[in-house]
């Protein structure tokens, strides 16, 4: 199955002065910026602002979406392109059963009657004009995306889909609790996104950022964690007696890995973790190919 095609150029400009933030100034003090740097040809200055596009998976309405959408204006140019409805967990879906419509409602504001995905290719391919946008913002997501969850989030989808098509994307995910602040992690992405802007990322590769609620300690660069699900599909039986099914049942338990997205998070900090596009397993890959399976370059070798 095909999918859309859209040709964006990859584009770099230096961002506006930041909004005021002092609780996450610095965050990358003291971490080396050369392994987020992209080669020059990448990074294009331009002395025009930004091009930021905010989408979500949550919908348009979602608090956490206009928050984001107003802290990132000191940055550049916002348009916020979002489903009409919530999305969530509909992962890198997109739509290619019938026509998606656009409901305009206001400057640089959009709704789509599609997924998250959706939303991010219709915006850059055809909403947005020009050379596209500079970067993607997805979030504030209610609720962490951490671990194998990444798979099923339509937040980080939504960024990927930018990264698919060149352009560098940061996704944003807030934890459920007493004290949670869409402002902060608005507040804490307008500083990441500053940085993106700024120094670039590399090819393929997007920021997934998890903030916990409350007041964070600090930040922490992480990898992606595993927990696992103790009832992950609850049978039941509706009133005509004919059994049903709900996903997403139980308590899911974390394991305690150190440097991994849920560790720093349960700890009280902010997890900025690294996704890339490819997801080759290398080690696995090499070990293979040490080992030779006999049926590598068996197909076709025997005459019928």
């Amino acid at each position: 199955m095909s999918r859309p095609q859209a040709t964006v150029r990859r584009v770099g400009r230096r961002p506006t002065a930041n909004p005021e933030s002092e609780i996450f100034r610095g965050w990358m003090d003291g971490i080396p910026n050369s392994s987020f740097l992209i080669p020059n040809s990448y990074r294009i200055p331009r002395m025009a602002k930004p091009r930021i596009l905010v989408t979500n998976d949550d919908g348009y309405t979602s608090e956490g979406i206009q928050v984001l959408a107003d802290a990132l204006e000191g940055l550049g140019e916002i348009w916020v392109v979002a489903p009409n409805r919530e999305q969530s967990a509909v992962s890198h879906a997109l739509t290619l059963d019938r026509p998606l419509r656009v409901e305009r409602l206001g400057e640089r504001r959009m709704s789509v009657d599609g997924t998250p995905t959706d939303c991010v290719a219709i915006a850059i391919s055809n909403l947005m004009g020009g050379d596209g946008p500079d970067l993607v913002v997805s979030g504030v997501n209610f609720g962490y995306n951490m671990g194998a969850d990444v798979h099923y989030s339509g937040t980080v989808s939504a960024a990927f889909e930018g990264v698919i098509l060149g352009v560098p994307a940061v996704a944003v995910s807030l934890g459920v609790g007493e004290g949670l602040s869409f402002l902060l992690a608005a507040k804490f992405a307008c500083e990441v996104a500053e940085w993106v802007l700024d120094k670039g990322l590399p090819h393929d590769t997007l920021l997934n950022v998890n903030v916990p609620v409350g007041m964070p300690l600090g930040v922490k660069l992480t990898r992606l964690g595993e927990r696992r699900y103790t009832e992950g599909v609850i049978e039941e039986t509706d009133p005509r007696g004919r059994k049903i099914y709900w996903i997403g049942g139980g308590r899911p338990v974390w394991e305690p890995i150190p440097d991994s997205d849920f560790h720093e998070v349960a700890s009280g900090y902010v997890s900025v973790t690294p996704l890339h596009l490819d997801m080759t397993d290398r080690r696995s890959l090499e070990r293979m190919r040490e080992q030779a399976p006999s049926w590598v370059d068996s197909v076709g070798s025997e005459e019928g």
